[in-house]
């Protein structure tokens, strides 16, 4: 069972807290079930004006909405989409809705409520001792249970088994405490999720949904009633769920809400998402990314899921776009190291550097199988385009074609420094204004030469220059030539 991210550990129990059963009842604590409990907490929540996943962008009309609708009719979820869709995220974060402490029976393998006891242990405890019971202190963080659901998934893992170690210290195997309990009474009183709930073979979901619905489980010949409180949180990809009807009906018709993920649908909003979650390796070089080439990244992505050619039952993760990003930044860095330059600034070059995070993310068609290259490289030049048209405005066209004559070529490369890129426009001083425009009024060395790089690509792919490639070199020039 994973647990929540590393980010969530657990704080020491404060002091104040009652450490008896009687000690509890004296206090303001009052039981609830779980469902309630995050259903008043996100009222707060939604009161106060806070979002109920702050690190999740894009779902704040659409999915966002009805997630807060489900949780405050205290329903069990499932969420579908495609992979990379910030699912298993989205659950995670339901975490901080649970209160931030929780009682249970000291020394109880699943949460037992002190005034509610189910497992045999937590009964005989507070049978013997009464109001003397011992209390602990059960921290949110550990109240969540994940699983992600694979063929091998077993009973055993999921509801219990029989331990032969309890067996061998000499309990008989009818008594109730020789079973090892699996991850779903574990989190008694919390969330259970698993991931990809289709992949579950159906008597595993038969006996998942005799644990939740039917309140008993059956293990080697025990027959145990175990009313567990657990809020059901699952995902899975729609071709899964609605189509092959991999999922039995009665687990189906116990969740309350199904809601439907989406890749963001605003570049806008993927590049902020790009930017919070790409990783760049340490360096005292100054790192920038230009505007265009942000853009360019992301657009690919969004061509991609719309592609023909591209598997789109398994969709186009935001990953990819975020390997791209890292791909193509680490590219660049490479260059700075090799040509000693003080900044790293990505071009349309290194574009080339995303060949290999692209491919291992999109499944590309039976018909186009062995041309995943041309096809991604297709992507590539059509995103180029696309950003090109909607955002370079050319008021010296003609100058610059008139400049490219039969002498003139502009050589390209991921390889070249910045420097070369200054000479080409020394050389063609038509260039400049419209590379300073790309590139700002701020702009150095390294982001004049990632625009200028950027601008001869718009021509050619525009028709206006001729381009003669080979892997990332390039050299551009007039179409009479």
């Amino acid at each position: 069972m994973s647990q929540t991210p590393e980010s969530r550990l657990r704080p020491a129990t404060p002091t104040d807290l009652p450490v008896t059963l009687g000690a509890l009842k004296s206090s303001s604590w009052v039981s609830r079930s779980v469902a309630e409990e995050m259903a008043a907490n996100l009222e707060t929540v939604i009161a106060s004006g806070t979002a109920l996943a702050s690190g999740v962008q894009g779902f704040e009309h659409t999915v966002l909405p009805q997630l807060e609708t489900a949780i405050l009719a205290e329903h069990d979820i499932i969420l579908l989409g495609e992979r990379g869709q910030a699912k298993t995220r989205l659950i995670r974060s339901l975490i901080d809705l649970l209160d931030e402490w929780m009682p249970i029976v000291d020394g109880s393998e699943i949460n037992d409520d002190p005034y509610h006891p189910v497992s045999a242990h937590a009964r005989a405890l507070v049978a013997e001792h009464g109001d003397a019971t011992p209390i602990a202190w059960v921290h949110r963080s550990e109240r969540y249970g994940e699983k992600l659901a694979t063929p091998d998934t077993t009973i055993a893992d999921l509801i219990g088994e029989v331990d032969p170690i309890k067996v061998a210290e000499g309990r008989y195997l009818s008594d109730e405490l020789t079973i090892h309990y699996g991850l779903v009474p574990r989190v008694n009183r919390g969330i259970f999720a698993i991931n990809e709930l289709p992949d579950l073979a159906e008597r595993i979901q038969v006996g998942l949904l005799n644990v939740l619905e039917e309140r008993d489980i059956q293990i080697r010949g025990h027959r145990i009633r175990l009313p567990l409180d657990i809020v059901l949180v699952a995902t899975a990809n729609p071709e899964d769920y609605t189509n092959r009807g991999r999922i039995i009906t009665p687990l189906k018709d116990r969740f309350g809400a199904q809601i439907r993920t989406h890749y963001p649908r605003e570049v806008e909003t993927e590049i902020e998402i790009v930017r919070h979650e790409a990783k760049v390796a340490p360096t005292s070089k100054a790192v920038t990314v230009p505007w265009f080439m942000e853009r360019i990244i992301v657009e690919v992505s969004h061509l991609a899921r719309r592609s023909p050619m591209l598997n789109q039952r398994s969709g186009v993760s935001v990953r990819l776009t975020i390997a791209n990003y890292e791909s193509v930044v680490a590219n660049a860095m490479r260059r700075s190291l090799r040509t000693n330059e003080n900044e790293i600034v990505p071009r349309i070059s290194d574009l080339s550097a995303a060949l290999a995070s692209t491919q291992g993310k999109v499944e590309v068609e039976a018909l186009e199988e062995g041309r995943e290259a041309d096809i991604i490289g297709q992507l590539f030049g059509a995103a180029t385009l696309l950003v090109f048209r909607d955002t370079v405005v050319l008021d010296q066209a003609a100058e610059i074609m008139a400049a490219f004559d039969a002498e003139t070529v502009a050589h390209t490369g991921d390889d070249l420094a910045s420097s070369d890129y200054l000479d080409l426009l020394a050389r063609v001083p038509v260039l400049e204004p419209a590379t300073r425009a790309i590139a700002g009024e701020t702009a150095g060395p390294g982001e004049m030469a990632s625009a200028l790089e950027f601008l001869l690509e718009g021509l050619h792919l525009t028709k206006r220059l001729n381009k003669d490639a080979s892997g990332p070199r390039a050299l551009y020039r007039s179409k009479g030539s």
